[in-house]
Parts: C-alpha cells; sequence; structure tokens
C-alpha cells in the first residue's frame, strides 16, 4: 500500500513538473511575480519604470463602480438629448448661422485641467514647462525655461521642446469623439506672449499604426510687448508633417467628423516651443476658438501632387 502511494505521488509530482514547463512559456508573464509585461520592456532612457502592472492600480470597489456606471449613463442620457435637438446640442438653424465659436477659454481650474503639457524631461531632456492661471483668473499662462541640451544617453539627437495639449473630447462609457469644424474655415486666438514663435498643432486619430505621428502644424508668431494680440490662421495653411518632418504628399484637413473618415476627424489641439533658444519663456493664451471668415476663399495653400498621374 504503502508503494503504490509513493509511485502515485511520484507519478503527480513529475506531471505537475511536465505541466509547468510546457505552461511556464505561455503563462510566464502572468505567473510570475515580475513586473515584466505582455509587450516590449524597451524604455527610452530618462523614463521611470513602471513598478507594478497597471491592473493592479485598479480599484475593484462595487460602490464605485455603481457610481461611475449613474455617470455613464448621465452622459449618454445629455448626448441622447443633444442629439435629438440637434448638432452639437443647438437648433439645426442656429448651426447652419454660427458664425464663431469659443473652444476654450481659461477662467477657472476646471479649464486648465483639460489640458496637459510636457517637455523633453520624458526622453532625459532639462526643458521645465508649467501652467497656471493668469492675473485675475482670466487666461492661461503657459511658461518655463527651454534648454537644448541633448541627454547624454547615446541615443537621443535632439532635444529642447516643451508643449501643451488639450485632451481629447470622450464620450460616455470612455468612446472616442471628435471635432466637427466644417462650418468655419479660420483657427481664432487671443494670446500675449514674449515674441518667440510656437508651433500650432492639430491631431488627427489614425486608423492605422504608421500615422500616429502624422500632424498638422502651422506657425504662430508673437510680437510681445505689454498688448494682447487677435491670431487668425485659415485651415488651409496647415501642412502635414510626421515626427517633426514635412511631408511631399500634402492634403488639407479634413474639418468634418463623417463616421466612414474618422481616422481623419480632428481630435485635439496643442501648442509645442522648440525654437532652439535656451531661456524662459511665456504665452498666455485668453481663448481659442474658429471663425468663418466670408473674405477667405482659399481650399488649400499647398501644392498637391498626384502619385501615379494618368499619361
Amino acid at each position: 500500500m504503502a508503494l503504490t502511494i509513493m509511485l502515485l505521488n511520484s507519478a503527480y509530482l513529475c506531471g505537475r513538473c511536465c505541466r509547468h514547463k510546457v505552461l511556464h512559456p505561455l503563462l510566464g508573464s502572468l505567473l510570475s511575480d515580475s513586473t515584466s509585461k505582455l509587450y516590449s520592456s524597451y524604455r527610452r532612457p530618462g523614463s521611470q519604470p513602471e513598478k507594478k502592472p497597471s491592473w493592479q492600480n485598479t480599484d475593484f470597489s462595487f460602490k464605485k463602480g455603481i457610481d461611475v456606471l449613474k455617470t455613464q449613463l448621465g452622459m449618454l442620457k445629455k448626448e441622447t438629448k443633444d442629439y435629438l435637438i440637434g448638432p452639437g446640442g443647438h437648433p439645426f438653424d442656429r448651426y447652419l448661422l454660427e458664425q464663431t465659436r469659443v473652444l476654450w477659454e481659461f477662467r477657472s481650474q476646471e479649464d486648465l485641467n483639460k489640458w496637459v503639457i510636457s517637455s523633453d524631461v520624458e526622453i532625459g531632456g532639462k526643458s521645465e514647462v508649467y501652467l497656471k492661471l493668469g492675473r485675475n483668473n482670466q487666461a492661461a499662462l503657459l511658461y518655463g525655461t527651454l534648454n537644448t541640451e541633448v541627454p547624454r544617453d547615446g541615443e537621443t539627437k535632439y532635444s529642447g521642446y516643451c508643449s501643451m495639449r488639450a485632451k481629447p473630447p470622450v464620450g460616455s462609457f470612455a468612446r472616442k469623439k471628435y471635432y466637427d469644424w466644417s462650418n468655419f474655415n479660420s483657427l481664432y486666438l487671443r494670446v500675449r506672449g514674449d515674441g518667440r514663435p510656437w508651433m500650432i498643432n492639430i491631431y488627427t486619430d489614425p486608423y492605422f499604426s504608421h500615422q500616429k505621428d502624422d500632424l498638422y502644424n502651422y506657425f504662430m508668431f508673437t510680437r510681445g510687448g505689454p498688448y494682447w494680440e487677435e491670431i487668425k490662421i485659415p485651415f488651409s495653411k496647415f501642412f502635414l508633417s510626421s515626427r517633426g518632418r514635412v511631408q511631399d504628399e500634402q492634403h488639407p484637413i479634413w474639418l468634418d467628423k463623417a463616421s466612414f473618415l474618422q481616422a481623419l476627424s480632428i481630435s485635439t489641439l496643442g501648442f509645442t516651443i522648440g525654437d532652439k533658444v535656451d531661456g524662459p519663456f511665456q504665452l498666455e493664451i485668453d481663448f481659442i476658438g474658429l471663425l468663418n471668415d466670408r473674405a477667405h476663399t482659399e481650399e488649400f495653400a499647398y501644392e498637391t501632387y498626384e502619385k501615379n498621374p494618368r499619361v
């Protein structure tokens, strides 16, 4: 009897070891106590390693789940109501006659929370950027120090940038939303800068992964001094770039949010400074809006080329 039990235990242990050898290559990332990820573990020099998997940060509280569900259902109710009223929650006749629209204005901390700032610190740089409310809470003040010193990591070749970008709009149940600017032809801003040039970036939500770095850009030149300036930039002036390089094949921005072309729809907007001049900078932004300039008839400011022209 004892011999039989020993044989069974040895067979069980052997089978357990064999199963472990077979399953470990498949489930090792889940069974291991280490912080290995299911995707590539490569990270750029200067970035902080993740200490624990993201799922461990999730709060599985039942009460919190019910509260989130109520919030999302409330958002869905409001979206349905706005959809029945008309585009953007406005009556259709008002939508057609709309000539101006304010997208972002900065009057409270809640308005600032709709934006995120970043700099070359993400790649090991030394630039600094901050965002706060301006005097009398009447504008957003973006300021900091630009430093073009390249990180000594043996990989990075360029450094020295700071940026500010609006958070993409999100609908109920974390659905992606897009902007519909088809009634307008120009971007309209009221800013006060220090004389340094900025780049305005319009982001789209790409369908293919190789287009994730595509941006529409145009320059914004500030004149400095104590006076505010109002800047109007037609959308026809924005050019397509990818990873800082202007693309040979240019096409205008798709301002609509048609469902079959959502890959080209506008998701958000941002500002970047990277003029290779070390030192402090600041930019005050009162509001960012849209304008329908009837005097502007240009469709696209740049030449377009046909890849395979017909003979």
